[in-house]
């Protein structure tokens, strides 16, 4: 895995298009039933997960955005546990979803090679926790994707 704190937002793009990619092709091929099992009942099924993975790509792509056209974004915290359940993950179609997760994130992709350097330093305070610059926020979007494609790939079957 590349380290990419000190990455450009072209880079940082980059390195998030490899891991989508990279995903993917072995997430489709996953039998639905299989995606749809939680490991137990407090723990997501890895639809709910990539679930999880569009709604921080929601989340993100605002701040991505809006952080951009101010001196220092304010955003409300994301209450996972509510947004899971509210969007019954488990009851999508898997292959819609992941198309949707592809397509969301080869978006973000674009934002974030677009984001100038004007904007990377921006401070940027999400609910309740400590300021971080809106470089950091991007950078931290692919490494929280990765982490949970880690996981996911945890689980599968050898």
């Amino acid at each position: 895995m590349t380290t990419i704190a000190n990455l450009t937002p072209a880079q940082i793009a980059d390195e998030l298009l490899i891991a989508v990619h990279r995903a993917v092709e072995e997430l489709r091929t996953l039998d639905a039933e299989l995606v749809r099992q939680r490991p137990e009942p407090a723990r997501w099924s890895i639809q709910e997960v990539v679930g999880h993975l569009i709604d921080s790509a929601a989340n993100n792509h605002q701040r991505f955005v809006r952080a951009q056209f101010t001196t220092e974004l304010v955003f409300p915290k994301y209450e996972q546990n509510e947004w899971i359940d509210s969007q019954a993950y488990n009851d999508a179609d898997w292959l819609e979803l992941l198309d949707l997760w592809v397509a969301y994130n080869r978006h973000l992709a674009h934002v974030i090679r677009r984001v100038p350097d004007s904007a990377l330093e921006v401070r940027c305070t999400i609910g309740n926790y400590a300021p971080a610059t809106l470089h950091f926020l991007m950078t931290d979007y692919v490494v929280h994707l990765r982490h949970h494609l880690q996981k996911i790939a945890e689980r599968l079957p050898s």
